[in-house]
């Protein structure tokens, strides 16, 4: 954990997202389908790697993962979850993954990475977490982002999503910005941090001290109404997209179709989430889902929101998307 102090000071979450990791880093969980496909299907189905995060991105991805075990789904997918980005970004590059749930800013500073003069290696192929982040405090004195002057923001990592937003609606509110954030909260009389869903909604359910303070959704549209406030997104290396197309194609309506489960079933969805170890209890999950903005967005609308957001973010920071807005190339079917 990192405590930087003056008027406002923060540490940010690496893992946004996601858009949410535990903080601690632990052994990939792997899902492969249990039943032996015949020759026939395994010579008509495409393994598919997909790279996720511990938090919402996986919270989505749970009922695609309970039928690849059981050998269902339209391919053959291959899922692991990763604490942190850091442990998925070096798969992609080497082309170890097909797929992965990453952090929006991070999905833009990849593509400028490794763009080349033959063009985009990694694109976005939809929008899967909006906003997650809260802000909570031990305590009850934070109402406004004006209670928040002279106090410090206890935050873990840095360099991802979460840190610009923080620090693009601290600046908006008129604030300067000059690890384990929930273990702080619990201990400290009124302390303040941040953290994503669905750590945020554990915490608060085991620590009736702390509540939710500022819901960072609510407050991004009162400051950049014209944009949305996207946190996690679905990219797919562009020579795997190209190998197969229509593989791709049949995961992202597996995944879909995912998505739609969790959020329609959240007491269901939760009994797969606290298997796949991403919260202790299913009660916990079911409650955390509506707040996670879990969601799937593809096409023009996915365009429209991802590039405003990350125009919001290249505003305030260009190094915060890699240092320039991606081109058409970035988006799936531009």
């Amino acid at each position: 954990m990192r405590r930087i102090t003056g008027v406002i000071a923060g540490a940010l979450t690496a893992a946004a997202l996601l858009v949410g990791c535990s903080g601690t880093t632990a052994a990939p969980t792997t899902t492969s389908p249990a039943a032996t496909p015949t020759a026939t299907a395994t010579a008509e189905r495409t393994t598919i790697t997909i790279a996720s995060l511990k938090g919402p991105t996986t919270m989505g991805l749970v009922k695609l993962m309970s039928d690849a075990t059981a050998g269902k789904g339209l391919q053959d997918y291959q899922a692991t979850m990763y604490a942190t980005p850091d442990e998925v970004v070096p798969k992609v590059v080497q082309g170890q993954v097909d797929i992965a749930m990453v952090p929006s800013n991070l999905a833009a500073v990849l593509y400028n990475k490794t763009r080349t003069d033959a063009g985009a290696a990694v694109q976005v192929a939809a929008v899967n977490t909006l906003g997650v982040l809260e802000l909570l405090e031990a305590g009850d004195t934070v109402k406004t982002w004006a209670d928040l002057k002279g106090k410090t923001i206890y935050i873990s990592g840095k360099g991802a999503s979460p840190e610009y937003t923080l620090n693009f609606l601290l600046r908006k509110n008129g604030l300067d910005p000059a690890t384990e954030v929930a273990a702080v909260l619990a201990a400290t009389p009124g302390a303040v941090g941040v953290l994503p869903q669905p750590f945020a909604t554990v915490l608060t359910m085991q620590t009736p001290s702390v509540r939710p303070a500022l819901d960072f959704t609510d407050e991004w549209t009162k400051v950049a109404p014209d944009s949305q406030l996207v946190m996690g997104v679905v990219i797919v290396r562009t020579a795997f997209l190209t190998e197969h197309p229509q593989a791709f194609a049949d995961f992202l309506t597996d995944y879909q179709a995912s998505v739609k489960f969790t959020n329609d079933d959240p007491a269901a969805a939760g009994e797969l989430i606290a298997a796949a170890g991403i919260v202790p209890k299913a009660a916990i999950a079911a409650k955390a889902i509506p707040a996670c903005n879990i969601t799937f967005i593809d096409g023009a609308e996915m365009k429209s929101a991802l590039g405003g957001y990350l125009s919001v973010l290249f505003a305030a920071d260009p190094a915060s998307v890699g240092g320039s807005l991606p081109g058409d190339d970035f988006y799936v079917g531009s």
